[in-house]
């Protein structure tokens, strides 16, 4: 067995530096692009909130339009319209 010497540990303990300095890299570099990616798909949900807030007040506008097409069909004596 090898002895373990002043030398041989500094020369492992190098190394190590050495490989957590290149994860640290690594790790950054993994985070810039994960923020890349990220924007685009917050912009994305956010178009798609706003899409489904217009859908729901274009909704609430087509129900008065027809309750009131309803009402005025009943108040003028005639059959309602029948699209073809």
């Amino acid at each position: 067995m090898t002895e373990a010497t002043n030398e041989l540990m500094y020369e492992l303990l190098k190394r190590v530096h050495h490989e957590v300095a290149e994860l640290r890299q690594d790790v950054s570099e993994v985070k810039r692009e994960l923020n890349v990616v990220r924007s685009p798909m917050v912009a994305t949900q956010s178009d798609i909130h706003n899409i489904y807030g217009i859908l729901g007040r274009q909704d609430d506008r087509l129900e008065r339009i027809e309750r009131r097409l309803e009402l005025r069909e009943l108040a003028e004596a005639q059959r309602p319209f029948e699209p073809k």
